[in-house]
């Protein structure tokens, strides 16, 4: 219990993610990764610990990180950890069984992440980022660096976000994903975006579509799926509303909803995006519209981010105030609880 409540108090350290970037990059291969325990680790283990993944991660993004990430620790500690630690396994198994893991702890990770216990999520990630170099994963560690960077750029570290961004380029070159490649490349366009570098975001913009037309979804892994056109609009977007553009920040919100209805968060930030652009344009009546689609998502989810866009979505109202219909919003957005 104090480990944990050390851990939940932790604080994000930008030397801590660098410092796991470079080890990711330059330290060789680990050792084959085998068990010498008593309990036999076999494929049906691997394939149970891949099923519960993603299972836990389709309640993440239907509910919220605080809905299920406390079933997702427990399983870690009680269900797999045993397995690493007391299990007896080849170098083979032991690969699959890094790679099992660290999928899964990357999404305990991500949910602390949504949860805003920033210090808690970068330790997860890290961790898992440790796995996958167990497991040799190239791309599983190149999309850990990804999730890295994109909570560097939520949080206000632009500059580390950018870092770690080209970090994970390096992986997805490596592995050949170009989903994720084009993934990166979008991350590091909202790096640049977020401080303030217009030609040198178009560039990474544009390196990014080359990269997604270039991809293969059914050769890809199973954990780069989710990076479909939609959810690259929605970067999209985000750069340009970072840059003040409200008019392309609506275009490539406006299709960032044509999206697996699955995913109610993402929909529920693709909507505070369009809001956002709308507000940007001008368009107040219909940005307060679709603000109030979006808190009704809101409402249903255990998600700290939520509120925050929610937060962010005011701001921009504000000097608006007078308006019946923000009014009307800001009554409403009252309604929300904390996560």
């Amino acid at each position: 219990m104090e480990r944990r409540r050390f851990l939940l108090d932790s604080t994000y350290a930008i030397g801590a993610g660098s410092a796991g970037a470079v080890r990711w990059l330059t330290l060789p291969p680990e050792g084959r990764p085998s068990g010498q325990g008593t309990r036999t680790v076999g494929s049906a283990d691997i394939a149970a610990i891949r099923e519960v993944t993603r299972s836990f991660g389709e309640l993440d993004n239907r509910f919220g990180g605080g809905r299920v990430r406390t079933a997702v620790v427990k399983y870690l500690d009680t269900a797999v950890t045993p397995l690493l630690r007391d299990g007896l396994y080849g170098e083979a198994i032991g690969r699959k069984l890094a790679a099992a893991t660290a999928e899964l702890t990357r999404l305990a990770g991500w949910m602390a992440y949504d949860l805003e216990h920033h210090g808690l999520a970068q330790r997860y990630l890290i961790q898992a980022l440790r796995l996958a170099r167990g497991a040799g994963d190239h791309g599983l560690g190149g999309e850990i660096l990804a999730g890295m960077s994109h909570q560097a750029t939520y949080i206000g570290q632009p500059a580390h976000a950018l870092d770690l961004a080209r970090a994970a380029q390096l992986s997805a070159r490596s592995a050949g994903v170009h989903s994720l490649l084009a993934e990166t490349y979008v991350l590091e366009a909202h790096a640049l975006a977020a401080l303030g570098e217009r030609k040198a975001c178009a560039e990474a913009l544009h390196r990014s579509e080359l990269a997604f037309d270039r991809r293969r979804p059914q050769d890809e892994p199973e954990w780069i799926a989710y990076f479909d056109e939609a959810y690259l609009s929605a970067k999209f977007a985000h750069c340009f509303r970072d840059l003040g553009d409200g008019r392309q920040t609506v275009h490539h919100a406006r299709r960032s909803l044509r999206m697996d209805d699955r995913y109610v968060r993402g929909r529920m930030f693709n909507l505070s995006l369009l809001a956002a652009g709308l507000v940007q344009s001008g368009e107040v009546e219909e940005a307060c519209a679709v603000a109030g689609e979006a808190l009704n998502l809101a409402g249903t989810l255990k998600s700290a981010r939520t509120r925050t866009y929610m937060t962010d979505l005011r701001k921009r109202l504000s000097p608006h105030s007078g308006h019946p219909a923000v009014r009307a919003l800001n009554e409403r957005t009252h309604e929300l609880t904390p996560a």
